[in-house]
C-alpha cells in the first residue's frame, strides 16, 4: 500500500463517512442496511473492523466479524449485543469510494484481513458475495457454498462464499 492510504481501526468518529460510503454502493440495489445494523456489527467485534483513510479523510471500510460457519448476518436485522464465539471470521461489508475502485485497494485490504484472521487464531474466513462479486472472489481462492440459504434481504444473485485462513 503506497503512503497515501493507512488502514487503521474504525474509530467512533468515522461513522458518517462509512454510513454514506454504504448507502452511496448499495442504496440504489435495495441492499444498504443503514447505520444501525453497520453499528451493531462493528459493536460485535471492533477489534476487525477497519477503515481506508486517504489524507484524513475516510474512504473505504471493511466491517467484519466472528460468526458461525456457513452462516451470514441478515442486512435488515441488527445484531444483539455479546459476542459470538466463532473460529470463522465473516466479512459483512467492504466498500471503496466509487473513484478508488480498481485501484487494487481492496486487495489490500482483504489481504489486512487475511493477515489479521491469522494473528487472531481463526481458521476460515467468509463472506457473502452480492451483484456477480462471486467471479471476483474465487481469485482470492474462496470457495461458493451455494448450498446455504441467505436473507432475502442479500437478494437473488447473492451467495455465501469462504475460504481457509492462510
Amino acid at each position: 500500500m503506497t503512503g497515501e492510504f493507512l488502514i487503521r481501526q474504525l474509530a467512533d468518529g468515522d461513522w458518517d463517512a462509512v454510513v454514506a460510503l454504504e448507502h452511496d454502493a448499495y442504496a440504489a440495489d435495495g441492499l444498504s442496511e443503514g447505520r444501525e445494523a453497520l453499528e451493531s456489527r462493528a459493536r460485535r467485534s471492533p477489534e476487525t473492523c477497519w477503515v481506508l483513510e486517504q489524507h484524513g479523510a475516510v474512504r473505504g471500510y471493511l466491517l467484519s466479524l466472528p460468526y458461525p460457519p456457513l452462516e451470514c448476518p441478515d442486512l435488515a436485522v441488527p445484531e444483539q449485543d455479546g459476542a459470538v464465539e466463532s473460529d470463522n471470521l465473516h466479512v459483512h461489508d467492504l466498500v471503496l469510494a466509487e473513484e478508488l475502485r480498481g485501484r487494487e485497494l481492496a486487495s489490500n485490504l482483504m489481504d489486512h484481513v487475511h493477515a489479521r484472521a491469522a494473528e487472531g487464531g481463526f481458521t476460515q474466513i467468509s463472506m457473502v458475495a452480492v451483484r456477480g462479486s462471486d467471479i471476483l472472489l474465487r481469485f482470492f481462492g474462496y470457495r461458493a457454498h451455494r448450498e446455504v440459504p441467505l436473507p432475502a434481504s442479500y437478494g437473488r444473485r447473492a451467495v455465501y462464499m469462504s475460504r481457509p485462513v492462510g
